[in-house]
């Protein structure tokens, strides 16, 4: 199973465009470059969106492949993570048929999504299908709550290499985060019988210092423009690289 990378870009996420960031990639190869620069710039991973020909959100495998040749094609063993995002589009059942043909390496997925027509059951099965199939699953978390929950649907054994990643913002005031925001989390991850390999991302302008908190709890790092595209400075990133370098210079 493909380990967490240390410092995954976002580049684009399901619903922000080129209104929202001129530099927001939204094509094939527009992706592949921001991967390409932001590898440069010392990321280690890519968390994966894809649009549709008219700019849309898509989980469609074709796509995903295309993408996935792609940035094999120009970063050879560079860490990829799809998404399973329904962003309001897609069902629990489409998203992990997407799961099931595309047989990703890694995949991003929310259990509140999973579960949100009250199959755990069906939940439970997928996630025992990936995990035999060798598919780094991580565990999208947006309240402490939410990893309650995870614990309850979980098996006790399936905690073992766990990967989860902690969004901190997407549901505050203006999408604002904050570090505070971090603490109920990391009082869940403590009490686990077995550390999971945790991430997290934030949403708004205290970005850098909330993946800052979180890289000194022992976390993991996914940080770019789906989250937000201003640096701890107040200036506003020109690209992805631009996040990437900004908070290796805070954590350094």
């Amino acid at each position: 199973m493909t380990p967490l990378p240390s410092l995954m870009i976002a580049p684009n996420g399901a619903r922000k465009t080129k209104e929202d960031h001129p530099h927001l990639p939204m094509t094939i190869p527009e992706i592949v470059a921001e991967a390409v620069a932001a590898k440069d710039a010392g990321a280690d991973g890519l968390h994966l969106h894809v649009r549709d020909a008219e700019g849309r959100h898509s989980i469609d495998v074709d796509l995903y492949r295309a993408a996935l040749d792609a940035l094999n094609c120009a970063l050879p063993g560079f860490a990829v993570q799809v998404t399973s995002e329904s962003a309001g589009i897609y069902k629990p059942a489409e998203q992990i048929a997407m799961v099931d043909a595309l047989q990703p390496a890694l995949v991003s997925v929310a259990l509140r999504e999973m579960i949100a027509e009250g199959d755990v059951a069906g939940a439970r099965a997928a996630y025992g299908r990936w995990a035999e199939a060798g598919i780094a699953v991580q565990h999208i978390v947006y309240s402490p709550e939410d990893l309650d929950r995870l614990i309850e649907v979980l098996a006790p054994e399936s905690w073992d290499g766990v990967q989860i990643i902690v969004v901190l913002g997407r549901y505050t005031d203006g999408q604002e985060s904050d570090p505070a925001d971090l603490d109920a989390f990391l009082e869940r991850i403590d009490a686990l019988p077995q550390k999971p390999d945790w991430g997290i991302c934030a949403f708004g302008r205290r970005e850098t210092a909330c993946l800052v908190a979180a890289h000194k709890a022992g976390g993991k790092l996914r940080v770019g423009f789906e989250n937000n595209d201003i640096n701890a400075d107040g200036s506003r990133a020109a690209c992805n690289a631009d996040r990437v370098r900004d908070v290796l210079r805070a954590i350094a």
